[in-house]
């Protein structure tokens, strides 16, 4: 975390903003603009919490911050101490305590025992842009939270990012859902992890989400997820190009000689669009490209040299392959609509299990066309598998779509995210 003060710009900026808010020491707006309200509120913690109040995000300060960005908090038990008292004092539950802590006897609590605490707020913001730095300690956090949430790394990104996924239940049923094959698409990146952390939290307080049964879902399933599939991608499309990154000069060659890569960047950090990387009439789509005077490196539509010819596509065929799964979810924006098919390749069943997913988002069940009919995960996945298979374009607008849609995008998926592992 670089040191933060007046005058900066940044999604670093913009996640310290909506955490003071959920404070309640900033009432301004998200804007990644470090001003003199944000500064007040800044000092106004430090205040609080014994700092040097100097309005300055230093490494002291952001030890503090960090405990609330991640969820939780180490204590010690003292004398006197009851899980009760410890739940009212974190405006927490007992029974999320008791989750951070498998192995914790609350009727043999001892003096000096160091126990996890998990803070009443949720983890996962959802009104931020949404990094891959702040999905990995999103991913710290609910792993904390709940440690009955296994994560992994299939793989790494062009410049090394880890490509996490996480697996929620232990049931014999696996489902995949993926979502950020497309950097400008980042939306769908908080989209699975919201979910996630949803369904964590209703496993644990044994409530339900939509009618749904999270510990029935959790016994009969193991849901995988992997939330972003090119970090590198989003992040040049959120923070912008650096110059150390080590594709600097080519990536500006590619983009057409622009430093902006915001609004039209879709592809990975080589140039490559990884939903047209797959073996799934790869040496026809990429006829369809060179007609469209798409021969190498873009901000998008460049399949590559080869199928899977990048680490990401390949992680996510390898993480596949690997597995034996009966359906799988591929997230994108926008235009609220479900493809299921490729090539007449489906199962009888995908157009069914589409139509219920359909009825539960008020999505269009449809079949792509034109360049988007090749090459993509799902077109790959139906074709290897003779499976269920779904791309799903979440949202309405123009990419990158606002975060101000995002609770009616979480709203629209969330049973077909509850759903898909059952179905």
């Amino acid at each position: 975390m670089r040191t933060l003060r007046m005058g900066m710009r940044g999604t670093d900026v913009m996640e310290i903003q909506s955490l003071l808010s959920i404070l309640g020491y900033y009432k301004g707006a998200l804007d990644r603009i470090f001003g003199s309200q944000m500064r007040n509120a800044v000092i106004a913690f430090q205040r609080n919490f014994g700092l040097t109040a100097d309005g300055v995000i230093g490494p002291a300060t952001y030890k503090v911050m960090e405990k609330y960005l991640l969820g939780y908090d180490t204590y010690v038990i003292k004398p006197g101490d009851t899980f009760y008292k410890i739940s009212q004092r974190y405006f927490t539950s007992l029974p999320r305590i008791l989750a951070a802590n498998p192995n914790l006897d609350p009727t043999r609590l001892q003096i000096g025992q160091q126990i996890i605490i998990p803070y009443g707020i949720d983890v996962v913001q959802t009104n931020i842009d949404y990094t891959y730095e702040i999905m990995e300690r999103d991913i710290r956090g609910l792993q904390v939270r709940y440690p009955f949430l296994q994560v992994g790394v299939a793989g790494k990104s062009v410049l090394g990012k880890n490509l996490y996924y996480i697996r929620l239940g232990n049931g014999t049923n696996e489902v995949f859902y993926n979502a950020a094959h497309h950097s400008l698409e980042w939306i769908t990146a908080p989209l699975l992890m919201k979910y996630l952390e949803n369904f964590a939290k209703a496993y644990v307080d044994g409530t339900n989400i939509k009618g749904y049964n999270p510990r029935d879902i959790f016994s009969r399933s193991s849901i995988y997820i992997m939330p972003m599939v090119n970090p590198d991608g989003v992040n040049l499309v959120l923070d912008g190009l650096s110059r150390d990154n080590p594709y600097y000069s080519q990536l500006i060659r590619w983009n057409n000689g622009s430093t902006s890569f915001g609004r039209n960047w879709q592809a990975n950090i080589k140039g490559v669009d990884l939903n047209h990387n797959y073996n799934a009439l790869f040496n026809e789509y990429k006829e369809v490209a060179a007609s469209m005077g798409i021969t190498g490196p873009s901000p998008s539509r460049y399949p590559g040299p080869s199928p899977e010819s990048e680490p990401e596509s390949k992680a996510v065929a390898d993480f596949t392959r690997s597995h034996n799964f009966r359906l799988v979810l591929a997230y994108h924006s926008q235009g609220e609509v479900i493809y299921w098919n490729f090539q007449n390749m489906a199962p009888p069943e995908a157009r069914q299990i589409g139509q219920q997913f359909a009825r539960a988002s008020g999505y269009i069940l449809d079949v792509p066309t034109g360049a988007a009919s090749y090459s993509g995960y799902k077109d790959w996945f139906i074709q290897q598998y003779r499976r269920p298979g779904y791309t799903i374009e979440v949202g309405r607008g123009t990419n990158p779509l606002p975060i101000s849609q995002f609770p009616q995008i979480y709203r629209d998926n969330e049973e077909i995210l509850l759903l898909a592992a059952i179905v």
